[in-house]
């Protein structure tokens, strides 16, 4: 086998694409692994996610990671995202396409209307970089495969019409599994639009050649809608800021807060309930992000226990992410889960001990006890994960110990190449099913 594959290694550079193709595929269809062809045979993949960086949070950096790491892999990837516009506020509104390339990988900008404010707003931004989207389609030439991330959810629609039209596999990376999102948080009230988007979510479902989601609670709740499991893999975000931890955890204990300020973080009733403790030993209360509950959250800070930081930039979070003594994840335990906070693997990546206040049979609450490498507290109880955060702060050595689990469980599990492998060999598997 070792001898076929370096007589193939030698054999396909000099193959026109369509013979190298099908070269590709027949080793494939003999059972090769495909990590093994990818190396013969790159791919030339899209990926369509409109979050990208320069943006600081959501998906931005976890597809700019998948961008890079596939790159590196050898493969082609063409990048089609929407001008920077997350977290509301940031950036200015821009209504021409624009195409650049940023690490030697081409980036092609699409316009949307600037407007998270309000439900009306949430739509209409989505509904004009579906547009976008679909208007700009047609300029594109035809990759191997579509990788396509979710949200944007409404941008589906014209996703699927363009990988059918064209025969291309379509793989959906679902990261908020919507509209359950909108409708447990509030967002989506009218029944004939929560109908219009049970409509598009099924028909996504049912024409991607295969799903992607980010933990098992997710593919539990896609069976349960009648997804079959041989179409659901399983594949961990990647932590997005490297894997250099800290020597040690001393210093001034800090827990901190960051990411989005949303509906589904309970930040409100976790601070609330910090400046109302009676303990003394608490660690100062870090929270940076910004978000839709960013003012009630500042609105409930006290006294010097908490500090809001709002939108840091890049040094100012590095250097809280090196004086961080514990990292809060927090959901709140009266929603369904519908995604899993990618500050979890932020945070475990840096060495980090994770006070995770969530629901008990939680993704995220599986993820710290198996680890080891934290502490959970029920968030319908958010007084417990303040006592929780007193007694880890008077406890240096069990922070350490924990600190050490954290890290290894994340170089085992969040690793942007074990991302990549794993998506790799999806990938291969759907191209030549075609």
């Amino acid at each position: 086998m070792t001898i076929f594959v370096e007589v193939v290694a030698v054999l396909l550079p000099s193959l026109d694409a369509c013979g190298a193709r099908e070269a590709s595929g027949e080793l494939l269809s003999s059972g090769m692994d495909f990590s093994i062809v990818a190396r013969l045979m790159p791919l030339r993949l899209q990926l369509w996610s409109w979050n990208y960086e320069p943006e600081p949070t959501a998906m931005g950096p976890i597809s700019t990671i998948w961008a890079r790491t596939m790159r590196d892999r050898g493969h082609s990837v063409h990048v089609v995202t929407a001008h920077p516009h997350y977290p509301p506020g940031a950036w200015k509104q821009r209504v021409l396409p624009r195409r650049e390339r940023r690490d030697g990988i081409a980036v092609t900008r699409l316009p949307l209307w600037l407007g998270h404010g309000t439900t009306v707003q949430r739509i209409r931004e989505e509904l004009t970089f579906s547009l976008s989207a679909a208007l700009a389609m047609p300029a594109f030439r035809t990759p191997d495969a579509i990788v396509c991330v979710s949200p944007s959810f409404v941008a589906l629609a014209p996703m699927l019409v363009n990988a059918r039209l064209r025969r291309v596999p379509l793989v959906l990376w679902l990261q908020d599994i919507l509209p359950d999102a909108a409708q447990t948080t509030g967002l989506l009230r009218a029944p004939a639009v929560l109908a219009a988007a049970r409509a598009l979510e099924r028909s996504a479902y049912r024409r991607a050649d295969r799903i992607v989601v980010a933990s098992d609670s997710f593919k539990e709740s896609l069976t349960r809608k009648g997804v079959p499991e041989s179409k659901l893999d399983r594949i961990y975000n990647p932590a997005t800021r490297g894997f250099v931890r800290r020597g040690d955890l001393n210093g001034s204990p800090r827990i901190l807060a960051m990411g989005n300020i949303g509906y589904s973080q309970g930040l409100v009733e976790l601070v609330r309930a910090y400046e109302a403790s009676t303990v003394e030993s608490l660690p100062r209360l870090v929270i940076t992000g910004e978000g839709e509950l960013a003012g009630l959250v500042r609105a409930e800070v006290r006294s010097d226990r908490v500090q809001t930081l709002g939108l840091v930039d890049e040094s100012r979070l590095e250097a809280e992410l090196d004086r961080a003594t514990l990292g809060l994840v927090s959901q709140r335990s009266d929603i369904d889960e519908f995604n899993i906070p990618s500050k979890l693997m932020t945070l475990m990546g840096r060495g980090i001990p994770v006070l995770a206040s969530v629901g008990p049979r939680s993704e995220v609450a599986r993820i710290v006890e198996a680890s080891g490498g934290g502490w959970v507290a029920d968030s319908s109880r958010p007084e417990e994960a303040v006592r929780l955060a007193g007694e880890a702060a008077e406890n240096p050595e069990e922070l350490e110990r924990r600190a050490r689990a954290a890290h290894a469980f994340a170089q085992e599990h969040f690793s942007p190449e074990q991302m990549a492998g794993r998506f790799e060999r999806l990938l291969g598997e759907v191209v030549s099913s075609r």
